[in-house]
């Protein structure tokens, strides 16, 4: 359990996300973090200077990635200090691993105030060269570097939605309950584009990108959000022969950056946008799960999140999980016995993308959002990492 690391209130964004081959898939993701970073941080008179400490959380290979943290960590001090850095790749969960490792520094003292930065591309992913002296004729291997590994886990050798699929059987869910779930999540999406999107101006920030030389777009909204229907989710086959899981019912690549700023609870009561609210890290859990049930690792993680913590799930005002497919929700319902259709609220990674590093990082945003609206609480964020799962409450 945590008891000396906190988040500002505000001391947070997300970006919007773009559709795969959108208005960022050719902006260096590492820049584009970097930049939009610093120009929230002057936008909200945070100063970039008074980090000790950042992670930086990348998954998706970028030009000069070797270099991302320190890199990254200057462009958002704008070299005015040497900002020590450390890059982070937890695939899926990689925001909760920076916002964890922050607050587990903060407890111990080793520094006063840090910084998570997380970006990624899915679009334009790089295609990598691996050598292959003893092959015939010493042909090398090739590797798409997202689409490869999405279809193929080399400990599974499974496609990632066959392991959900594995996950479903189990469970013994059908694709109209998927159907009717998914519906549910798009409906919920829609609340937050209520009122002129006024949940998402709580916590999202604009980025600009440049779309030639001369001309450069800025991003405010989600890009790709598929419109979703009772009816169009009835007409779509499942991806797998056999399945319950359609295309409607799985996330999406994107493109996207967040930030986070966890320091101590002074500091945060002095950089927060509101003194009356105080947003404590509380706990921290993970597990690994057996190979080819992806989608089952939320329910041990939570679990043990909720033990070190001394609370039950029914001490939660908000879940709010990273769903690549709807059948994680389901299943982490069914067994830790809440409703499925009372989560999730304000939007989740299966309606508008997964950018890979960034995509934890929204949805604790939005956790933390919806826990002001409601008065306050406690809320739990969850969420799969190929079979391992972190999760933050």
């Amino acid at each position: 359990m945590l008891t000396k690391a906190f988040i500002p209130y505000k001391g947070y964004y997300s970006s919007p996300f773009s559709r795969w081959q959108g208005s960022m898939a050719n902006e260096n993701a590492i820049v584009l973090g970097a930049t939009t970073a610093r120009k929230w941080l002057l936008a909200n008179n945070f100063d970039p200077t008074m980090f000790d400490y950042m992670y930086y959380g990348i998954t998706i290979a970028q030009h000069h990635m070797f270099y991302s943290h320190t890199w990254a960590a200057a462009m958002l001090v704008d070299n005015e200090k040497d900002l020590p850095a450390l890059m982070v790749n937890q695939a899926c969960t990689t925001s909760t691993t920076c916002i964890h490792l922050c607050a587990v520094n903060i407890e111990a003292g080793t520094y006063g105030t840090a910084f998570a930065l997380m970006s990624d591309r899915c679009s334009n992913g790089p295609h990598t060269i691996w050598p292959n002296a003893m092959g015939p004729g010493a042909e090398v291997i090739s590797e798409n570097w997202m689409m490869d590994n999405f279809n193929s886990d080399p400990n599974a050798g499974l496609k990632m939605v066959q392991t959900a699929e594995n996950v479903a059987k189990e469970i013994g869910t059908t694709k109209e309950e998927c159907d009717a779930v998914t519906l549910r999540r798009y409906e919920q999406y829609q609340d937050a584009l209520a009122d002129d999107r006024a949940f998402q101006k709580r916590y999202m920030f604009p980025v600009e990108v440049r779309v030639s030389k001369k001309k450069t777009i800025l991003v405010e909204e989600d890009e790709g959000v598929t419109p979703t229907t009772a009816e169009g989710l009835a007409r779509l086959k499942p991806v797998e022969p056999g399945g319950v899981i359609s295309f409607g019912a799985q996330t999406h690549p994107a493109d996207g950056n967040c930030g986070f700023i966890v320091t101590t609870q002074d500091k945060a009561k002095e950089l927060s946008k509101d003194p009356n609210v105080e947003i404590q890290i509380v706990s921290y859990g993970f597990s690994r799960t057996k190979r080819g049930y992806m989608a089952a690792a939320p329910v041990p993680a939570s679990e043990m999140a909720l033990k070190n913590a001394g609370l039950k799930i029914e001490d939660m005002k908000a879940i709010k999980t990273h769903n690549p497919f709807i059948v994680n929700d389901i299943n982490m319902a069914k067994k830790m016995n809440f409703d499925v259709m009372n989560m999730n609220n304000y939007g989740c990674s299966m309606v508008y993308g997964h950018p890979q590093s960034p995509t934890a990082g929204r949805l604790i945003a939005e956790l933390l959002e919806e826990l002001v609206i409601l008065g306050g609480g406690y809320g739990l964020w969850t969420g799969c990492a190929a079979r391992e799962t972190r999760v933050l409450l």
